[in-house]
């Protein structure tokens, strides 16, 4: 059997992870002086707390090599098969930290293939879990790898913020920007264009950026056959509330509902909600 690993990026429900033995190394909080662990010693609730009281948004910062090393080597012994999954290199060093311990595992005798998303989120999750069924099918690594490439082509990954406050705080935007859009009321949609997140349109209301992200994915997905998930920071009742909107425009085969990693709200904030969507493989086994 292949062990798989991803980061806590993937944003994949609890009970999914642990169906398909996925293996996940947290991303790394730092509050002040201290180090927490995405999800071990931190969760997503006390992160929000944190920021409502202190004003400031805590830093993150990918796993290092050593915390990949001693995973790869709790889960696996030399001469066995890991796939690691990771958010994409664009907004992360993640995948380069994971690139640099599989290199020096290389030496041994450990099998690392190491995968750039070009993503993250939920589509991260969706790899691994393909990428598990397949193993689980017989299918080899390179078919696994040529599959997980199929996917990271045809991804559609949009979203709309609530407010620029946390992309201002965290640096992501200007002060000045942040304060125009919140006083015109302005919803930015972003989208994922070559492995980063785009402001791709401004809308003027809540309302109106959840009605462009359903018309938008409904127009980019069609009648295909897809996997899809809504995402939330901190807004479960909003992203169940749309996520019967977009079962209804979609056809879907698998679908999901789950809150982004602290990673990602950092640079989102609260409020945040989007879809992701791909074309579903027909015949893969569980």
């Amino acid at each position: 059997m292949i062990k798989i690993v991803m980061d806590s990026a993937g944003d994949l429900p609890p009970e999914w992870i642990k169906k398909y033995q996925i293996e996940v190394v947290p991303i790394n909080i730092h509050i002040g002086d201290d180090l927490y662990l995405e999800d071990v010693n931190l969760s997503k609730d006390r992160f929000y707390q944190i920021v409502e009281e202190t004003g400031t948004i805590p830093k993150t910062s990918q796993p290092s090599p050593e915390q990949f090393k001693e995973v790869y080597r709790q889960i696996a012994e030399p001469g066995e098969q890991i796939l690691s999954v990771h958010i994409t290199s664009e907004l992360s060093g993640t995948y380069q930290s994971a690139l640099a311990a599989a290199g020096e595992l290389e030496q041994e005798g450990y099998q690392i293939e190491v995968f750039d998303t070009r993503a993250g989120t939920a589509i991260q999750g969706y790899m691994c879990v393909e990428a598990r069924k397949m193993d689980r099918s017989g299918s080899r690594m390179e078919q696994i790898m040529d599959r997980l490439r199929e996917i990271r082509d045809q991804t559609v990954i949009i979203l709309t913020l609530d407010s620029l406050d946390f992309a201002r705080m965290s640096g992501r935007v200007r002060a000045l920007e942040s304060l125009l859009a919140s006083l015109l009321r302005i919803k930015p949609v972003i989208f994922l264009r070559d492995g980063t997140l785009e402001i791709g349109r401004k809308v003027r209301s809540r309302l109106a950026s959840l009605d462009f992200l359903v018309e938008e994915v409904s127009r980019r997905v069609g009648s295909r056959l897809v996997n899809a998930a809504v995402l939330h920071a901190h807004d479960l009742e909003g992203a169940v509330e749309f996520a019967e909107r977009i079962k209804a425009v979609l056809n879907v085969k698998e679908f999901f509902i789950e809150e982004v990693s602290i990673g990602i709200a950092s640079n989102l904030g609260p409020g945040t909600i989007g879809v992701i969507a791909y074309p579903a493989s027909e015949g893969v086994g569980r």
